[in-house]
């Protein structure tokens, strides 16, 4: 699928500066981990994938937290559609989530749980829920 003619240079602009890694809610969520005494990989590949990897790793646990965009993944809450090249982003945007859910399925195959949370969720209720799952393994 060829990439469109962005709709502005401000639209540029924009989308150049969106983090795909270190992202507010990353940071956040790592420093509660941290600070309770878990130890972690960032941003680890996902085994037999190119180019996907995984936001936060507990390899020994083989525990997957990924800390999911609300545009790029489709959060229910907060996606929005752009209005500018609609069909492409409608294409690009189902892909992503397609894309999620083989990664899922691919880490689930090899052993791994996975963990899913939005980029709007609150940083202490998601390390919270981590914590939980680890303590619990």
């Amino acid at each position: 699928m060829t990439r469109p003619v962005p709709s502005s240079a401000g639209v540029t602009a924009r989308m150049s500066k969106q983090r795909s890694r270190d992202t507010d809610i990353e940071i956040a969520v790592r420093k509660l981990l941290f600070a309770e005494g878990f130890r972690y990989r960032v941003n680890l590949p996902v085994p037999g994938m190119r180019r996907r990897t995984i936001d936060i790793a507990f390899t020994r646990r083989r525990v997957a937290v990924f800390l999911d965009g609300c545009f790029w993944h489709g959060c229910p809450e907060h996606a929005t559609h752009p209005k500018a090249n609609a069909a492409w982003w409608a294409e690009k945007l189902a892909r992503n989530k397609a894309r999620d859910g083989e990664t899922n399925r691919a880490l689930e195959d090899c052993g791994w749980t996975v963990l899913r949370f939005w980029e709007h969720q609150d940083p202490d209720t998601v390390a919270g829920r981590i914590t939980d799952h680890l303590i619990d393994r």
